[in-house]
């Protein structure tokens, strides 16, 4: 039987500057396309919908290698910061689910 690992990443989001709704979707659904393409990932905004300034997103692999899953989820939150300096990472959490 194959080893499958699942990686989650979740990460709380502040979007300063932001003034609506229609302009916060803007930015995220551009940020997670361009994290899917980059990486052919899954992502989803899972948490403050209705909250103009913060966002929860979830990314997630799979793989057969707890490290690749983790150098790769690591990899998504530095090019986040890096592409989109204008988002402030508050948190991030890894889970690797085997």
């Amino acid at each position: 039987m194959s080893k499958v690992v699942i990686g989650l990443l979740t990460l709380d989001l502040y979007l300063p500057g932001v003034s609506s709704l229609k302009e916060k979707r803007g930015i995220l659904k551009s940020m997670q396309a361009k994290i899917q393409r980059q990486f052919n990932i899954a992502t989803a905004e899972v948490d403050h919908h209705d909250i103009w300034q913060s966002a929860q997103i979830a990314i997630t692999t799979v793989s057969n290698s707890s490290r690749h899953i983790q150098q790769t989820l690591q990899t998504v939150t530095v090019w986040v910061e890096t592409h989109f300096p204008e988002i402030v990472i508050i948190q991030n959490k890894i889970e690797i689910i085997r």
